[in-house]
């Protein structure tokens, strides 16, 4: 049974329309027509998870199996949270509005170390038992089915190091999914048909690689973890598949989302070595995307979203040696739609003018560059394999093909380091504006980012450690040396999270207590970045209730040093060394097979420790790290093609042909959509339409889009006017049906209206507005009995016979102001009531119909301006219900 969430959602609620599931692309598949029922459920907000790449291509994927469904959750906001848990409303797919309990298996993307307290909170909303053995121990019978859903987690996270959350999971998917979650659909299906218990499905489950079930494997008091029986293997290989740039074009949302665009990913993996990059070293091999792929991708993917922004996305984007071909290709194709190009991660070394034509235009993406360290010595250390030089030509270009500011991220803590090397970021900074130089312009500004090195699993620097009073201490350092340094923004990542993060990354399944505790207490998303001190003492508290506040301790203050022996690195091969015993120790992550040789992590190590830097083997000699195999494939490398003439930048066509006038309605649930998010949607349908569209002229032209009036969320319309300006003149009724075929049923379209583009628009024009509202009555006693359409007529009349009404407004500049509503009212008459009605209501309610005061200078006379007004001739605490506005209507042009 689905929930009845429009009980739920109002205009009170932050953003409603996040919920609603109704969004373009959505699959909507018939409930009955699934044999496995899926939920890909994201713990971030749905502004983070409707944009994640991953969670689009997995959903596209699983919905177009044959008897199999997909569909979506992601973690509410507070205020629906706070809103489900007083209602006892469990948690909701948003598509089919069922309770998370209704599908055979949910998925959670765990993609940081702090996010599991997400997913208990998900969890606990959908009223599902935390941990496996719970959910277990509440079967009666082992051969019944189970109440709950198969609960698995994958993601960068899950695939690193899942000990610390085992106890959360059915099982883990390592490693890439696209072809790893149709086999596990497969395996469901199969053990439904057969009917398998839960225990019978979970070891078939085991038996595909890639899936982790660890129920089937035990911890041993040093860490690791082995098989408890025969019948799954001794290590868990991490799935390896090659992207479909297909999958990418699905959900449009209508919110405005996080990565607010197009995404294609041209390249899977990186081979760079950098030594502290986890991501790097569990993302081999390499894989390029065939340009051709991309480009088609991309432009099927811009006009059938109608995004106006595409991210091309990789590890490293500028090692895709088929960037500027495939990026000037596009540009050219799509020259006359203002459409903008943004890379997520590029190497500062390969940015040359050519990325830079594929970037510039009316609408220039940011830059951003990553050095990571101060110096060239730190640099040689992590094997970034850039060089001052490479530094300074990089950075050169973007501010002479026109960029003001570029973004760079630097790390400080990094094994090695040393005050110079900390110093020498500032250094740096100070180089690259004095070699940035152009007569007639300002110096290059820059915005920093200084994070704190955290060590990783799976990675040459997993054996290394780091100080929380260290990064304090080198913070100010920094700080102080900023201060003389103009043109610059700095943001240091919070000392406190890195150290969590560095905890729970490294550790092992005692862990899981910690974070069910810390939940409790209060650490969730929201605390991080509106309560870190609240977030932060959750952590410590339930780490120190779990008796690990020692092992806390060694992570903030600093386990070991590799650094400490650069001089005698003959000391780590010393069995008498403690730096031995802990270098040769059982890791918690040792039964995951990712395809690296641990050995060959040791011996990077070593090099690191000598200052030695490795190839990138995607494009010079191989490296020996293990992973090129038949498990795991080999670096697809594809060479670059020709790169295309480049035909120019986008230029706004000013051109008004013709201007046309939209009646249009906002009907039932598309009232929770904000005025913004409604421009956004029109803007896309008609680029998806191909209207010939004016645009604007500027720096930031955008499309000739022009509302009357913004609607008040949460109310419908029959009446919203809508001015389009078009390059060349259309038929209406052609007009009208492209652009109908592009909007939600909920959006209709009522006429269209061919207006002189000399006269003035609607906005302009707007006189005043005609509603209709649903009223109630908040009684002060229980008992009272609402009131007769009599005593509502004589609170009308007392309204129309008052010649002043002031009401007191603040303006958007804190000004008070007196205001005479009543100046503002023109009409007001009662419509119906509920109490004629053969049944009595739950909520019993009267409609009335008013045309007041609507003009975009602020002359306007609103909805809850006409409660006020009834408030003050009744004496009675009246409540809006329902906003629903009739009509828009505009003063004669020639008056």
């Amino acid at each position: 049974m689905s929930v009845a969430i429009e009980t739920l959602l109002t205009s009170e609620i932050l953003r409603p329309a996040r919920y609603l599931g109704n969004e373009l692309g959505a699959a909507h598949k018939p409930w009955e027509s699934a044999t496995v029922r899926w939920a890909l459920t994201y713990p971030e907000v749905y502004e983070v998870g409707a944009s994640n790449l991953g969670h689009i291509i997995l959903y596209n994927i699983l919905n177009a199996q044959p008897q199999q469904l997909c569909d979506r959750a992601y973690l509410p906001a507070p205020d629906l949270a706070t809103k489900l848990r007083n209602t006892q409303t469990p948690l909701f797919a948003v598509e089919s509005r069922r309770p998370l309990t209704d599908f055979d298996i949910l998925g959670f993307s765990l993609s940081y170390e702090l996010g599991a307290t997400n997913i208990l909170e998900m969890l606990d909303l959908a009223s599902i038992p935390f941990t496996w053995q719970e959910r277990q121990s509440l079967i009666s019978n082992p051969q019944s089915p189970s109440p709950y859903p198969l609960i698995f987690a994958g993601g960068q996270t899950a695939t690193s190091n899942p000990e610390p959350y085992t106890d959360f999971f059915d099982f883990i998917a390592l490693g890439d999914g696209e072809e790893l979650l149709p086999e596990i659909g497969l395996v469901l299906q199969e053990g439904k048909a057969a009917g398998l218990s839960r225990q019978e499905l979970l070891l078939d489950l085991a038996q595909i690689p890639g899936v982790y079930v660890p129920q089937f494997y035990d911890m041993a008091p040093d860490g690791s973890v082995h098989p408890n029986c025969s019948a799954v293997p001794e290590r868990i290989l991490r799935r390896v598949a090659t992207p479909i740039p297909a999958y990418s074009i699905g959900l449009v949302p209508y919110v405005e989302t996080v990565h607010d665009r197009l995404t294609v990913e041209i390249r899977r993996g990186c081979t760079r070595g950098c030594r502290f990059c986890q991501p790097g070293m569990l993302t081999r091999p390499a894989r390029d995307v065939e340009p051709e792929a991309v480009v088609e991708a991309i432009t099927a993917g811009m006009r059938a979203t109608g995004y106006n922004e595409f991210s091309l996305l990789s590890l490293s984007c500028s090692d895709y040696l088929a960037l500027p071909a495939v990026g000037v290709e596009i540009k050219n194709r799509l020259k006359d739609e203002n459409i903008s190009l943004s890379l997520p991660s590029q190497r500062v070394d390969r940015f040359d003018e050519n990325i830079a034509h594929i970037l510039g235009g009316t609408r220039r993406a940011g830059l951003t560059f990553a050095p990571e360290a101060g110096t060239q010595r730190l640099r040689d250390i992590i094997n970034k394999g850039l060089t001052n030089e490479e530094l300074l030509r990089g950075v050169k270009t973007a501010y002479e093909q026109g960029w003001d500011r570029v973004k760079l991220y630097f790390m400080i803590g990094l094994p090695g380091e040393t005050d110079v090397d900390v110093l020498g970021i500032a250094e740096t900074v100070r180089w690259l504006q004095q070699e940035c130089r152009l007569k007639g312009r300002k110096p290059l500004n820059f915005n920093l980012t200084i994070s704190n090195f955290t060590p990783k699993p799976h990675t040459p620097f997993q054996w290394h450690s780091v100080s929380t009073a260290e990064f304090e201490r080198k913070q100010a350092l920094l700080k102080e040396e900023f201060r003389h340094i103009r043109g610059l923004k700095v943001n240091f990542t919070d000392v406190r999270v890195s150290a969590m993060e560095d905890f729970v990354g490294r550790g092992d399944r005692r862990l899981a207590p910690v974070i069910r505790r810390a939940w409790e207490l209060g650490a969730g998303m929201d605390s991080w970045w509106e309560s870190l001190d609240r977030a932060f003492a959750a952590w410590t508290e339930a780490i120190a209730e779990a008796g690990l506040t020692w092992k806390y301790r060694q992570v903030e203050n600093g386990e070991w040093n590799l650094f400490e022996e650069i001089d005698h690195p003959s000391k780590i091969q010393n069995p008498k060394s403690s730096i031995y015993n802990l270098y040769d120790a059982p890791l918690p992550w040792d039964h995951l097979d990712t395809g690296i040789d641990k050995q060959w992590l040791k011996d990077d190590l070593q090099r690191a420790l000598a200052a030695a830097t490795i190839p990138d083997c995607s494009f010079e000699g191989c490296s020996h790290c293990g992973v090129c195999s038949t498990d795991f494939g080999h670096n697809i490398v594809v060479p670059p093609p020709p790169i295309p003439d480049f035909a120019g930048h986008f230029v706004p066509n000013q051109h008004r042909a013709q201007r046309l006038r939209v009646k249009l309605g906002k009907l039932r649930e598309m009232a929770f959509l904000s005025h913004l998010d409604l421009m956004r949607l029109l803007d896309r349908a008609v680029r998806r339409a191909a209207l010939p569209i004016a645009f604007t002229g500027g720096f930031h032209p955008g499309p000739r889009i022009i509302p009357a009036n913004a609607l008040p969320l949460g109310a419908t319309s029959s009446g919203e006017l809508v001015d389009f300006e078009l390059t060349r003149s259309m038929n209406l009724e052609d007009f009208q049906a492209a652009l109908s075929a592009q909007l939600p049923a909920d959006l209709p379209i009522y006429s269209v209206e061919a207006i002189d583009v000399t006269t003035p628009a609607a906005t302009q024009l707007l006189e005043r507005a005609e509603y209709t509202l649903s009223l109630g009555v908040i009684p002060n006693d229980p008992a009272a009995i609402f009131p007769h359409l009599e005593a509502w007529q004589a609170w009308i009349d007392n309204v129309l016979s008052e010649t002043e009404i002031w009401f007191e407004q603040t303006t958007k500049s804190g000004k008070v102001q007196q205001v005479n509503l009543r100046d503002r009212l023109f009409t007001l008459q009662l419509i119906s009531s509920t109490e004629s009605q053969n049944s009595p209501p739950s909520t019993p309610s009267i409609s009335l119909r008013y045309t007041g005061s609507c003009r975009n200078d602020g002359t306007l006379l609103r909805p809850d301006h006409v409660v006020k007004m009834l408030e003050q001739v009744s004496g009675q605490e009246l409540r809006l219900l329902h906003v629903h506005r009739e009509s828009l209507l505009l003063a004669n042009p020639g008056t």
